[in-house]
């Protein structure tokens, strides 16, 4: 296995002490992605939120800060991940606002129509069956509930070594929307727009509501 094949299984699975490392450089890779999706949640203090992948925790944190009456869930296939994301949010923790398990999905462990948001940064990508997953969160939001999904544009990811086939799947706009569709998300309600990340990465931010 090469360096970039490696990156590219610690970025799907972070673990051991390279995954240690994935895990602090996410914090600055992922840092504009999760503040512009978590603003695209429009958090309320009282609402039930879901995480999938939270990777370090960073915008648990950053989800945490508007919340008063509701909580943060988070689910993450990493141990690695979820000893990060405990640290960063400790506080957080103790206060119940927020909490976190390791686990894969689909399920999920949630009743109908139970969450009013669902976040998903960066992990599409590792998504085998993304119109599955995705339907299950269709069936968790509560009627009128949100999800935002955030993906780097696969004509930026392209050239990228350490994102080959056997690790990740690479979306366009439109792959994204046909996905939320086969999950059941209707087509009047997906809104898909553009970021620029930073010089040459463009982002894909999309929010629907159910």
């Amino acid at each position: 296995m090469n360096f970039w094949h490696a990156l590219g299984e610690q970025l799907k699975h972070p673990h051991g002490l390279m995954g240690r490392i994935v895990g602090h450089a996410m914090c600055v890779v992922n840092k504009a992605p999760n503040r512009q999706a978590v603003k695209a949640l429009n958090i309320r203090p009282d609402d039930r939120v879901l995480e999938l992948g939270f990777g370090p925790g960073q915008a648990v944190a950053m989800m945490a800060r508007h919340i008063t009456e509701g909580i943060i869930y988070g689910i993450d296939a990493s141990g690695e991940m979820l000893v990060q994301a405990q640290k960063r949010n400790s506080v957080a923790l103790k206060e119940g606002k927020v909490r976190l398990a390791t686990g894969d999905f689909p399920p999920l462990s949630f009743d109908d129509q139970s969450l009013d948001k669902i976040l998903a940064v960066n992990v599409m990508y590792f998504w085998r069956d993304a119109p599955a997953i995705l339907a299950e969160c269709h069936r968790v939001l509560r009627p009128g509930g949100k999800i935002v999904i955030y993906v780097t544009d696969a004509a930026s990811m392209q050239n990228w070594k350490f994102a080959d086939r056997d690790t990740h799947i690479l979306y366009t706009q439109d792959d994204v929307r046909v996905a939320l569709l086969q999950g059941g998300f209707e087509p009047n309600k997906i809104k898909i727009k553009t970021i620029n990340v930073m010089s040459g990465v463009t982002g894909i931010v999309a929010i629907t509501e159910k």
